[in-house]
């Protein structure tokens, strides 16, 4: 990707080197919180009482690290994803909120609970924030073989992409079925709602590439990306075995599918998984 020297995103909150703080109001009940959490993962509890700590290095306009090259590359793609999803919102007669995205190291605090490397990055519409722990690029090249940076680009706009069905109003009335459905339905909605994001980061990557930050070869590192964190796949690496109904994001196919359709299309009608 052809992405030095762009301008990068200001929405970018930088918690790593940050100790995650618990409040002296947190009580008997957010004390007990704590110390669940520290004997399920090992940690000292003191390390999260009341203390917090700033990002060392010298920051750049962005806010982080003028130096973290890694770090810069998501602030490029969050602020592409800025322009494009303006002019889209622009074209049909609405503001386009971009979502804040938080860098933290290990686990942080989210309006949608404790939010934890393990659990991959992932978007919190009650807070509109992206949250992301670098070190999940790395398992992405590593352990899935998805390296690259269109791969680590596809991860950033699918998330975004969740943004979007927020302001759309989508998220709001996936929830509300959800809470009709049994487990299963619930996991059907789940994927359809996982997909189409899949297909907006490819209307994404579509205007990214007339924008000129793609090179020849990008659009295949996301597919690869798509492909290796399937539903299918990933059972089948922890299980030994592939059980359908208990899909939430879609098989390696259909991230794939929905993914080449956004970049071939661009165009949101195109994402429609819910009538498809």
């Amino acid at each position: 990707m052809k992405w030095q020297g762009r301008a990068g995103s200001r929405n970018i909150e930088d918690r790593r080197g940050m100790r995650m703080g618990l409040p002296l109001g947190g009580g008997l009940g957010g004390i007990l919180v704590l110390l669940l959490y520290a004997a399920l993962t090992g940690t000292n509890p003191i390390d999260f009482v009341n203390t917090t700590g700033t990002p060392t290095g010298e920051t750049g306009p962005t806010g982080v690290p003028a130096d973290d090259q890694q770090a810069q590359f998501i602030s490029v793609v969050l602020g592409n994803t800025e322009d494009v999803w303006g002019r889209l919102f622009t074209r049909r007669g609405a503001p386009y909120e971009p979502p804040v995205l938080v860098l933290f190291s290990g686990a942080t605090q989210s309006a949608c609970g404790l939010g934890e490397s393990a659990m991959g990055p992932f978007y919190c519409p009650p807070d509109r924030r992206v949250y992301l722990d670098l070190s999940f690029f790395q398992e992405l090249a590593d352990r899935f073989g998805a390296p690259g940076d269109f791969a680590r680009a596809y991860v950033v706009a699918h998330e975004v992409g969740h943004h979007v069905q927020t302001l759309t109003g989508l998220s709001e009335r996936v929830a509300a079925a959800r809470a009709r459905q049994d487990r299963a339905g619930g996991n059907a909605l789940s994927v359809r709602q996982e997909l189409q994001a899949d297909c907006y980061a490819g209307i994404w990557g579509h205007y990214a590439a007339r924008d000129g930050l793609l090179e020849a070869g990008d659009a295949e590192e996301g597919l690869r990306a798509a492909a290796a964190i399937g539903d299918d796949r990933l059972q089948q690496q922890a299980q030994g075995r592939v059980v359908p109904e208990s899909f939430t994001h879609g098989s390696s196919a259909q991230r794939v599918e929905w993914l080449t359709r956004g970049l071939a299309s661009g165009r949101l009608e195109d994402c429609d998984t819910f009538s498809r």
